[in-house]
């Protein structure tokens, strides 16, 4: 596996690259902003996009989506309940006094427990609500990693008092669907230091799974 993570503006949301080193095919998650600098990433890994995905529809995690999606032809891919944060882009960087890039509708609907395929690799699809309606986080289970957006950070969860968000709901998501997964599991977070399952199963202020 070939394997980036970097923090790209406005907001630092880690970008993610996910690539096959036999395919050279690669999937980008949460292109936040600054799709040159994604590109020219890409570009020195001698990757090809395959597919762009979200794990939500915060601006700040798919500002740069799409000129992604016009440089490379990749499909937009979400999570269907997070349609609405989509549509409603332009408002959402208004709010934040952020530059409004248009950005096509998604070409892709994601399913819990769909499975997402790049050459050998295989990254599977879960729908952890809280943070949003339909936040998901993306397991690559044979290389212990976990691509969690802003449903669990270092020592701290997602907010859950922007639109959509539900506090009970990311307690459960966390609790059911990622304290479950293997402990030495890394963990890409959606802003700031990554993080371990086991660690935040011991230490999460907010989340504790012990």
């Amino acid at each position: 596996m070939i394997f980036r993570s970097f923090p790209v503006p406005p907001l630092g949301c880690n970008c993610s690259i996910i690539g096959d080193s036999v395919s050279k095919k690669a999937i980008v998650v949460d292109p936040g902003g600054d799709h040159e600098g994604i590109l020219a990433t890409l570009r020195d890994l001698d990757l090809a996009v395959s597919l762009i995905i979200h794990t939500h529809a915060h601006f700040d995690h798919f500002l740069a989506s799409g000129e992604m999606h016009k440089a490379t032809g990749a499909p937009l891919c979400l999570h269907r309940a997070d349609q609405p944060l989509w549509e409603n882009l332009e408002l959402q960087c208004q709010l934040f006094d952020v530059p409004y890039i248009p950005v096509p509708a998604p070409n892709q609907w994601l399913g819990d427990g769909e499975t997402l395929s790049v050459g050998n690799l295989a990254a599977i699809a879960t729908h952890t609500p809280g943070h949003t309606p339909g936040s998901m986080c993306f397991h690559l289970e044979s290389e212990k990693l976990l691509l969690a957006g802003d449903t669990l950070f270092r020592g701290s969860i997602g907010r859950t008092d922007l639109w959509g968000g539900d506090a009970a709901a990311i307690e459960r998501s966390i609790k059911k669907r990622l304290y479950t997964l293997d402990e030495a599991t890394r963990v890409i977070t959606g802003h700031g230091p990554e993080t371990t399952i086991g660690f935040e199963i011991r230490n999460n202020a907010f989340v504790r799974g012990v």
